[in-house]
């Protein structure tokens, strides 16, 4: 007898696919700009480049996340989604009120203003996504 394992259900159908697409783009914008910084100027922002680093990983793990597929994975996902959320939401805030704190700008500095605000708006529609995705596959 045989055993057959089931395939996780994929997310990136449809508009999930763009999800991907983009957060793979953030992953490598954010993850060669860290790096960059940490190597050759770490001591003139670090809080910057080390949250620019964390925000990489981050999406890395989205991005996978997202790949895999199955419940697990989107669970994952969209504590991952929530939690990105709130560090540009927290980010955000603190480089408007205090400047002096980024000596450089970060991936999520004024709400991801350097990033075209992607990185405000993409947590949301990737959460709005999952949601969507779960409820489709509960039907």
């Amino acid at each position: 007898m045989t055993v057959t394992q089931e395939k996780p259900a994929r997310l990136i159908g449809g508009p999930g696919l763009l999800l991907v697409w983009f957060y793979g783009v953030m992953v490598v914008g954010a993850v060669s700009r860290s790096a960059y910084q940490i190597a050759t100027e770490f001591d003139r922002a670090p809080l910057s480049y080390a949250l620019s680093a964390v925000a990489g990983v981050v999406y890395g793990f989205i991005t996978y996340s997202l790949v895999r597929g199955g419940e697990t994975a989107r669970r994952a996902a969209q504590f991952c989604c929530a939690a990105e959320l709130a560090g540009v939401l927290v980010v955000g805030t603190w480089t408007l009120i205090e400047p002096s704190a980024f000596p450089d700008s970060t991936v999520w500095s004024q709400y991801g203003m350097g990033y075209v605000f992607i990185p405000v708006l993409l947590p949301l529609s990737a959460l709005y996504w999952l949601r969507r995705s779960r409820a489709a596959a509960t039907r």
